[in-house]
């Protein structure tokens, strides 16, 4: 039986250091956006521009350009479609459904006609431990900066409009022009989100830290805060303890994450129960 090198993992840690930093910030900005992400009720819209992300990047791995600039051509492509033609909810799912088989098949024929390593082509779709360089790794920080900057400037009408979207539009909130942005700034982020997690996966950054945060509180401050946090821990973690192993990131990453989940449905549970009780209490006195 041997015993653990950590000689050996310490010079996997630093192969890999440039996607610890790029998973902690696609941590932080992913349970970020993943706020919004709840309150407008766009899960679904996430996968789909997930999907079209994927055929972009492998579009550009056919070609031999850029991953990260096809990832971004797709998921903009995705959400700009989505943004402008799904203003009603009836309608976004309906395009969604429309992209996400579309995209997925796209991706798989350009994968196909590849004739790189396989390694490549599985990374696409479940993350790679050991992808990002310093190109890379200064591209994510700018567009994670633009996403963030983005979200402060609209923060304030994009919150009224997400919780009350009847009541906003009659105070006059553009809510047509504020989805249109929102949706430019989730593609941005599930774009350079599929370098780290994959395309098949990367609902666990934008959405599980959120919804679990969502368990636990409804402040408007806490919720963001520990939707971050809840990301940087996922991501993060997910990368230190794929270190060594054969399994791709992604599975550590999500599990993480939805264990994390779990963890704040069982708080949100017993809180609710103790809510109901301290309400029957006062009742009854």
């Amino acid at each position: 039986m041997t015993l653990f090198n950590f000689e050996n993992y310490g010079e996997l840690l630093g192969l890999v250091q440039n996607s610890i930093v790029a998973a902690a910030v696609l941590g932080i900005v992913g349970g970020l956006i993943g706020v919004f992400v709840m309150q407008r009720d766009m899960a679904f819209a996430v996968h789909g521009i997930s999907e079209l992300s994927f055929a972009g990047a492998a579009g550009a791995l056919l070609i031999g350009a850029n991953v990260v600039t096809g990832s971004l051509v797709g998921s903009l492509l995705a959400a700009i479609l989505i943004g402008v033609l799904g203003a009603r909810a009836r309608d976004r799912n309906s395009i969604i459904g429309v992209l996400m088989p579309f995209g997925l098949g796209l991706g798989i024929l350009f994968l196909a006609l590849y004739p790189g390593r396989s390694a490549n082509k599985f990374g696409l779709l479940t993350g790679q431990i050991i992808s990002v360089d310093v190109p890379q790794l200064g591209l994510l920080i700018t567009i994670s900066i633009v996403v963030l900057l983005g979200l402060l400037i609209v923060w304030r009408p994009l919150s009224f409009d997400s919780l009350d979207p009847d009541v906003a539009a009659a105070r006059g909130v553009p809510s047509r022009t504020l989805s249109l942005v929102f949706m430019v700034l989730l593609g941005l982020t599930v774009a350079v989100s599929v370098q780290i997690i994959g395309s098949l996966l990367v609902l666990a950054l934008l959405v599980t830290p959120a919804a679990a945060a969502l368990r636990v509180s409804s402040s408007p401050v806490l919720v963001p805060v520990l939707s971050m946090a809840f990301g940087l821990v996922s991501a993060v973690g997910g990368i230190l303890l794929a270190l060594g192993g054969s399994l791709p990131i992604s599975p550590y990453i999500t599990t993480i994450s939805f264990l994390i989940y779990l963890v704040c449905r069982i708080m949100g549970w017993r809180r609710e129960a103790s809510g109901r009780r301290t309400v029957k209490g006062t009742m009854r006195a």
